[in-house]
């Protein structure tokens, strides 16, 4: 499966991935990549405890556009 992500950098220079599509699947790294690493473990074990609880995987995510 694919999924989006978010990265962003914290005020303290940790980097924050998240998945936007499965709530609470966030994890963190000092490095970019070693976020994103940290976040494909996430998103499985993620994945595992809803398909356990029988939650559905995930949940519907759109785009918006926003006038600024």
């Amino acid at each position: 499966m694919q999924f989006i992500i978010t990265v962003d950098r914290d005020e303290d220079g940790a980097w924050i991935t998240e998945c936007p599509s499965i709530p609470g699947c966030v994890s963190q790294g000092l490095t970019k990549e070693e976020a994103i690493a940290n976040i494909q473990e996430a998103i499985q074990l993620c994945l595992e405890v809803r398909a356990e609880k029988g939650l559905p995987l995930t949940i519907e995510t759109r785009q918006l556009d926003v006038a600024v």
